[in-house]
């Protein structure tokens, strides 16, 4: 679509790839905040599960999908509003510098594709990473590591 060659142009890669990063980076630190924070409080929901026969993966499900949701979130907004409400700088950009109007929405739309891609793929890798160093191989939850990190916060 965008048909640029070389396309890690560095004034072609660094615009796009700064957009594509910086609402991947909003994403994985809301689901991560989610992850955390749902386990946290539900600790002994996660804890009974476990002492009942749940594997770690069932134990920390529901927790996982809300925080999957929460880091979609500003990507599916943005989305959501995108040429209704508010008309994103590149797309503005290129109408006034002279391109149609019709590939500068292209190029907004497969930049949109690209940012909700990685996205999902940040906050889904977040969240596995988050779970894999809060559950232990033999399905313990680890809470001590979120208890000592608040407890880090608390006395800074």
């Amino acid at each position: 679509m965008i048909r640029i060659h070389p396309w890690y142009e560095s004034q072609y890669a660094i615009p796009i790839l700064g957009m594509i990063l910086d609402n991947t980076l909003t994403g994985v630190s809301l689901g991560t905040e989610r992850m955390t924070e749902k386990l946290t409080s539900r600790r002994g929901v996660v804890q009974m599960s476990l002492a009942l026969g749940a594997t770690r993966w069932e134990a920390a499900l529901r927790p996982a999908r809300q925080a999957g949701r929460a880091g979609m979130i500003p990507t599916l907004n943005q989305m959501a509003v995108l040429g209704l409400v508010s008309l994103p700088g590149m797309m503005t950009g290129q109408v006034l510098a002279g391109q149609s109007p019709l590939q500068a929405v292209r190029y907004q739309i497969v930049i949109m594709f690209l940012i909700a891609a990685a996205s999902a793929l940040g906050v889904v890798g977040a969240v596995v990473l988050t779970y894999r160093r809060l559950f232990s191989l033999d399905h313990r939850f680890m809470a001590s590591r979120l208890l000592e990190r608040a407890e880090k916060k608390r006395s800074a």
